[in-house]
Parts: structure tokens; sequence; C-alpha cells
């Protein structure tokens, strides 16, 4: 038996207007989602514990069989991970963002204009985060780049009791309710704060301005933990396999879990990743001996994000044209297989940020026939009946593992 874990990161939504009232997974044109649904089961599952922040690093963590309550530690350990970063028992990781802030005088009163700096580039972001490590590195701390908008600071000693906001969550509002708060605050905000005097006027900066796109004029630092501890995926689980995803969060998570980690040429983490690459290196590991594979996708999150309803509703039809078209027609040639679908979470366009609600699920098994009709979405999926408590009770369905 081959399995395989499909998921679109943050497509869940709400009815939104433009969309004559539907949600993107409503709206969007997905055969082969709805596919999945007729043929096999559907459900919600609780993703989230109660309790627990709603981000990714939670909600994967939970998808992947393991229990937040047990075994989180933070976002940033597990990007660390990924990066090849080794983290001391008094490491204390953070996420670091570049972002774009507004040019409102004094830090306090600048808006968060994007979280991501317009998704710059991972070669520009390697001389911003360069010129933030000489200059406020050093000692107990250090700054590591890595992809696009998303870095690492390492702090020996750092603080864990510190209330810290990820920039998506305050896209377009004013920083001051959302800085620091807590143990190691002040060093926090001043790091914050130099590094826009540092950025602002940089040469990178300059050049990403003359071509009209936006300046990473700060560092914002959030998803604070320490080193994590997982037993391996094949020890829970009984399965070898691996993970294929764009983002360092993922693949640090498939790390600690055990899992191979897949690189697929051309993976962004946005609208314009390689889509139908992901699902043939799926392919040839399965191939080449893997028993389960969790392919992530982070297009429809991203969009949710910026609040473009047209990239998440093009994202989810791009995982059902590229991803899941490309699986079902290959999938048959082993004896037999399993195909689960689902979101991580929501992350509604209305709000631009991640929700805790149950997200739907479909699961089909290659050696169960039939055609119920169903579609998938939110609304469908919710009228099965069908709750699953939490991700590792989804994962034992999944396997059968009583």
């Amino acid at each position: 038996m081959k399995y395989i874990v499909v998921v679109g990161d943050g497509m869940a939504d709400y009815p939104r207007p433009e969309l004559d009232n539907k949600t993107p997974l409503q709206y969007a044109v997905t055969p082969n989602m709805d596919l999945l649904a007729a043929q096999g089961k559907t459900g919600m599952v609780k993703t989230v514990p109660d309790g627990f922040p709603p981000g990714s690093d939670v909600a994967n963590l939970s998808v992947m069989g393991y229990a937040p309550e047990k075994y989180y530690t933070g976002r940033s350990p597990l990007e660390a991970v990924s990066m090849g970063v080794k983290l001391a028992e008094q490491d204390v990781a953070f996420r670091c963002n570049l972002v774009t802030l507004s040019d409102d005088a004094g830090y306090e009163q600048k808006a968060m204009v994007d979280y991501s700096a317009g998704e710059i580039t991972s070669e520009e972001a390697a001389e911003l985060i360069a010129v933030v490590n000489h200059e406020l590195g050093g000692g107990e701390r250090k700054f590591y780049s890595g992809i696009s908008y998303r870095h690492l600071m390492v702090w020996r000693g750092g603080p864990l009791e510190i209330k810290l906001t990820p920039p998506h969550d305050i896209s377009g509002r004013t920083v001051s309710e959302y800085l620091p708060k807590g143990e190691g605050q002040d060093t926090l905000l001043e790091i914050m704060r130099t590094s826009h005097w540092l950025l602002k006027d940089h040469p990178v900066n300059r050049s990403r301005v003359q071509r009209g796109l936006r300046p990473a004029n700060s560092v914002w630092l959030w998803g604070q933990g320490k080193k994590p501890v997982l037993p391996l995926f094949k020890e829970l689980y009984g399965l070898q396999g691996a993970v294929i995803s764009a983002v360092d969060l993922i693949m640090g998570l498939g790390i600690c879990a055990g899992l191979e980690v897949i690189k697929v040429p051309g993976a962004t983490g946005n609208i314009h990743t390689n889509f139908l690459g992901k699902a043939k290196a799926a392919l040839t590991a399965l191939r080449d001996g893997a028993d389960f594979i969790y392919l992530h996708v982070e297009a429809p999150d991203e969009a949710g994000h910026q609040g473009e309803t047209e990239t998440k509703v093009k994202a989810i039809e791009e995982i059902d044209r590229l991803v899941l078209a490309t699986l079902l027609k290959n999938l048959p040639e082993f004896a037999d297989f399993k195909i689960m679908l689902l979101p991580d979470h929501p992350t509604p366009l209305s709000i631009k940020t991640h929700t805790a609600e149950p997200v739907p699920f479909a699961l089909m098994d290659s050696r169960a026939k039939g055609d119920s009709g169903k579609k998938y979405d939110e609304q469908s999926a919710a009228a099965s009946g069908i709750m699953v408590a939490n991700g590792p009770a989804l994962m034992k369905m999944f396997i059968d593992i009583t």
C-alpha cells in the first residue's frame, strides 16, 4: 500500500461576494478533488487544538500525526532544522521576516504594508540579512538567511516568555499594538528599530524602489521556540517516506520526523511554484520505495494572506489540474494506494490570516469503488456528519491504525 497526503495550505475559506457567495473551494473548477470526495470519504477535522495559535506549524504538526499538545516547541526551531542550523539546548530561535513598513515617522507609528517585502528574492534578502548580522549579530545572537522573506535569528539564552505577533496577522495595521511584550522586549524592539535604519536606504532597497518593488526596510521577529524532539514517523505509523515542500517549516518538520526531504526545482511557495514537478517527484519517490508522501503546497495560503481572491482560486485549480490529476493518473501503477487531501487550516481572504476552525478532508482508498456524488468543499464535507477530533486521529484513520 502506498499513502500520499496532499496539503493545500490555507485552502479553506468563507463565502465571498465576488465568488457568487461561494468559498474559493466551491467556486474553483476541481474535477479531481471532487473525484476523491465522490469515490472516497469526506469529513471535517480539527487540526488546531484549543488554546494553540492557528499557525502552519501547529496545524501541519497535527496533520502529520503529531499531537501539538505533546510535541510543539515553536515554529522557528523547525525552520532552523531545515536550514541546517544546529540548536543547542539553551538556544532560542526566532523567525525573522523581512517586511515592508510604511514611511510614517517613528517606528511605532508605522503600518505593516507587506509581511513578505514583495516576496523579495533570496539573493537580495541574503545581502540584507548579512548587514543585519554584521551590525546586530555577534556574541549571543546570530542571523541566518533563508528563502525569500523567511529568515532566522538564534539567541543563546534568549527569552521564551514573550508575546510576538506574526506579521501576516497585522497586514495594513499600525504596528504599535503588536510590538514585543514580555521578557526581552526592549532588546527585540531595539533590533527591529535599528534594522529599519540599517536597511531603508540600502542599495538593494533603493534598487527595488526604482523598479517599482516594495523595499525590505525592517526585520520582524516572531515564532520563538527551542530545539524540537519528535519520535520518528516510522516509529509512530510504521511507514518510511518523504516530504515535498518549498518552505523550511515543512521541510524541518519532515527532517525531525525522519522523513526524506525532496526539493523540487522551481518550487517557490507561491502561485508561481512548480506544481507539476511536485507531483512527479512524489511518484518518483514512491517508485523508489517510499511508502508515504507528504506533499505540501503553500500557494493558497500566500494568496489568502495577500487578500487575492483570483490568485487563491487559481492556486486551488492548479493543485487540482497539475498535482492531483498527475497523481491520480499514475497511482494505479501501484497495487493499492490511498490518497488524502486537506488544508492545514483556513486562511480566509476577508481577514488575511489563519483561523482555527475545522477543515474539510477527502480520503480515497483504491480498493473501495463507488460514486457518492459528493463534491470537495467546506459545506459538503460538513454535511457528511463526520468530525475527526484531531490530526493524529485522522492520520490513524488514513493508515488504518486502531
